[in-house]
């Protein structure tokens, strides 16, 4: 972890190498998203599949040897111009210095026929609320939303409903 006594975060920040990841990241990946409530926590075998057969339009964050941020996403096989961004965690003591912004950033980057971005977001999720509207800020892009999948319809009342952010176009 992180030890802010030593070095700050922002410092911390400096240091950290975006990358591609690859098949060995699976484990700090599933690791990363259980220290990142109230993310939904994955198989294993589904965070080795981001990590490998999704991994041109993912990246992860490392300071050092420590996994602090993670973007799993795809590029939609019906809108080959649209990322859907599956998940971004980003570790507690790194948080605060939009990481997640400078990852999907990243992602976008390797991608410049990406012209919309979309995601999924629970009522109770206000850290992602707020990451993807600086990013839409940052884009300078609409944002709008509509529920995807509802708590009762879809869930049967087991998951909060799940709200579809599309930002774009950009």
């Amino acid at each position: 972890m992180i030890n802010q006594t030593e070095i700050s975060v922002r410092d911390a920040l400096a240091q950290i190498v975006i990358r591609k990841p690859s098949v060995k990241d699976g484990v700090a990946l599933a690791d990363l998203i259980q220290r990142c409530p109230p993310l939904d926590h994955n198989s294993l075998y589904c965070n080795l599949l981001q990590c490998s057969m999704f991994a041109d339009t993912a990246v992860v964050a490392y300071l050092g040897s420590q996994l602090v941020g993670a973007v799993t996403g795809f590029l939609k096989p019906s809108d080959p111009d649209t990322l859907f961004v599956w998940q971004v965690a980003v570790a507690p003591d790194a948080r605060g210095n939009n990481l997640a912004g400078a990852m999907v950033r990243t992602i976008l980057k390797e991608h410049p026929q990406v012209r919309f971005f979309e995601t999924t977001i629970t009522a109770e999720n206000r850290a992602s609320e707020s990451t993807f509207t600086r990013l839409a800020r940052s884009l300078n892009c609409k944002i709008s939303r509509r529920i995807i999948f509802d708590q009762t319809h879809h869930f049967a009342g087991h998951h909060a409903s799940e709200v579809l952010w599309k930002l774009g176009p950009f």
